[in-house]
C-alpha cells in the first residue's frame, strides 16, 4: 500500500467516524428541537400548579421518547448511510442502548400523563385507563403500545436473554415495532403540539417518514427485491470434521450485491423449517459467482444448516458491517481469529495480494476443532502470509498456555498496522485491548462481535 493510499484511507476513516458521531448527536438535537416546539406552541402557558408541571414534564418525556424510538427504528433499518458510517455493530449497540432509555421514558410518560389526568378528573389511575373510549381508538392503541414496550423491556433483561434461545427472544423483541406503530397515531391525533399543525406537525411528520420509510425500504422491500433479482439458492452443503457446516449458494449477478470479504449477511432459508428464522453469518470465502458461509452448530438455526436441501431459496439482507479491507488505514495487516470467527478472516485473506505484509493468527483448542484451518494454511502459503496457529488450552494471554501471544510481537510499525479480530466476545476484547496497549490507534483495531 502506497503512502498516498494510506493517507486516503485515513481520511476516509476520519470522515466515517465524524458521520457516526454526527448521527448520534442529531438524535439529541432532534429531541431538543421537539421540546422547543412544544414550548413555542404554548406548552408552558397553563402550568401553575405542581400537577400542571408534572403534566408538562410528562409531555417532554414523551417527546424525547418518541425521538429515541425513531432513532431506534432508523438504526435497525439497515439503511446504507447508517451501515457505512457507523458499521452494523455500533448501529445495533446504539439501537439497543437508546431503545432501553426510550422504553423507560415512554412508560414514565404514560404513567405521569395517566395519573395527572386522573387527578384532574377526580378518578383513580385505573379508572382513567378505562376511559379510553372518550378519547378515541388511538388511545387504545397507545395503551397496547405501552404493554408491548413493557414486555420488550422485561425480556431484554440479561437474566431473561441468557435463558432464552435467540429465536424466541428475537420474536418477542419485534414487539417494539408494534409498539412504535401503535404509538404514532396517538402522537398526531391526541398530542396538542401536533394537533395545532404548522411547523411542529411537519417537523414530526418528516422525522417519522425518514425513520419508518427507511425501515420499510431497507428491511422489508429490499430483501424481496434482492430475492427476485438474484434468485439466490442453496447449491451444496458440506459437513466439516469439526462439526460446522459450509453452505454454498449460487444466483444471478451476485457481484451487484457489492459484498466484500469480511462482511456478513442476514440469512433466511425459505425451507427445511427455517423460513421464520433469520441469522447473521459472515462470508467464509471471497464473494464471486457464489456466496459461501460456514457456521458452527451452536443453536437450533445453525444446527439446521447442515440439513439444508440443495435448491432451497434464500432471502438475504446486506451486505453488512465494516469488517473488510475498505476500512484499512495502514500498509500492514494482522488477521486474528478464534473458533468460527475464522470465517471473515479466511475471506479477507483470500482477497490479499501476494507480497502484502500480512500476519494471520488462528487460535483453537485443537486442530480438530479449528474449522477451515486447512484452507487458511493453503491461502497463507499462496499469499506469502505469516501464519501462526496457536493450539491448546488458554493461558495468561489471548494465546495458549504453551504459546503466549502479544500483538507487540506481531507488528513492526504500530502506526501503519491494522488488526482485524473475530472470535468470542471476551477473547476478542482481550486481543483488542492488547492491540491498543501495543500502540495501535483505535481506528486501526477492527472487531466483530458474536453477541446479540
Amino acid at each position: 500500500m502506497t503512502t498516498v493510499q494510506t493517507a486516503a484511507r485515513a481520511r476516509m476513516t476520519a470522515r466515517r467516524a465524524w458521520w457516526a458521531d454526527a448521527l448520534e448527536a442529531a438524535v439529541w438535537l432532534a429531541a431538543v428541537a421537539g421540546i422547543a416546539l412544544m414550548i413555542a406552541s404554548g406548552g408552558l402557558a397553563y402550568a401553575s400548579t405542581a400537577a400542571d408541571w408534572l403534566y408538562v414534564f410528562g409531555r417532554a418525556l414523551g417527546i424525547v421518547a418518541a425521538v429515541l424510538m425513531m432513532a431506534q427504528v432508523l438504526l435497525a433499518s439497515r439503511a446504507p448511510f447508517v451501515e457505512r458510517s457507523m458499521g452494523h455493530d455500533r448501529a445495533i449497540a446504539t439501537h439497543t442502548r437508546l431503545g432501553k432509555v426510550a422504553i423507560v421514558l415512554m412508560l414514565v410518560h404514560l404513567t405521569l400523563m395517566t395519573t395527572v389526568t386522573a387527578s384532574y378528573d377526580g378518578r383513580s389511575a385505573l379508572e382513567q385507563v378505562l376511559t379510553w373510549p372518550q378519547y378515541g381508538w388511538w388511545m387504545l392503541l397507545a395503551l397496547v403500545a405501552g404493554i408491548a414496550f413493557l414486555v420488550v423491556l422485561l425480556t431484554s433483561l440479561t437474566a431473561v436473554r441468557l435463558r432464552w434461545p435467540y429465536e424466541r427472544w428475537h420474536a418477542v423483541h419485534m414487539l417494539v415495532y408494534v409498539g412504535v406503530a401503535f404509538a404514532v397515531p396517538h402522537q398526531f391525533l391526541e398530542g396538542s403540539t401536533f394537533r395545532s399543525g404548522g411547523l411542529a406537525w411537519w417537523f414530526w411528520a418528516a422525522l417519522w417518514t425518514v425513520s419508518i420509510g427507511s425501515f420499510v425500504v431497507w428491511r422489508l422491500a429490499r430483501p424481496l427485491v434482492l430475492m427476485a433479482r438474484h434468485g439466490l439458492t442453496v447449491e451444496s452443503v458440506e459437513r466439516l470434521p469439526d462439526g460446522s457446516a459450509t453452505v454454498t449458494m449460487t444466483g444471478r449477478d451476485l457481484d451487484r450485491l457489492g459484498a466484500q470479504p469480511g462482511q456478513f449477511f442476514l440469512w433466511r432459508f425459505l425451507g427445511d423449517g427455517l423460513a421464520t428464522q433469520q441469522h447473521p453469518y459472515s462470508l467464509s470465502a471471497a464473494p464471486g459467482e457464489r456466496l459461501r458461509i460456514t457456521a458452527k452448530a451452536s443453536g437450533d438455526g445453525s444446527r439446521a444448516l447442515a440439513h439444508l436441501t440443495p435448491g432451497t431459496r434464500v432471502m438475504v439482507e446486506g451486505p453488512l458491517g465494516v469488517f473488510h479491507h475498505g476500512t484499512r488505514t495502514g500498509s500492514s495487516l494482522v488477521l486474528v481469529a478464534a473458533g468460527i470467527g475464522i470465517t471473515p478472516i479466511r475471506a479477507m485473506l483470500e482477497r490479499c495480494e501476494p507480497g502484502d505484509d500480512v500476519t494471520v493468527v488462528v487460535r483453537a483448542r485443537s486442530r480438530e476443532e479449528a474449522p477451515l484451518l486447512d484452507e487458511v494454511e493453503a491461502l497463507a502459503s499462496e499469499r506469502g502470509a505469516r501464519l501462526i496457529v496457536a493450539l491448546g488450552p488458554r493461558g495468561s494471554t489471548w494465546g495458549t498456555a504453551e504459546q503466549p501471544l502479544a500483538v507487540r510481537d506481531l507488528v513492526d510499525e504500530p502506526a501503519t498496522t491494522d488488526v482485524y479480530v473475530c472470535g468470542p466476545r471476551a477473547w476478542a476484547l482481550q486481543v483488542a485491548a492488547d492491540a491498543a496497549a501495543s500502540g495501535l490507534p483505535a481506528h486501526a483495531i477492527h472487531r466483530e462481535e458474536f453477541g446479540w
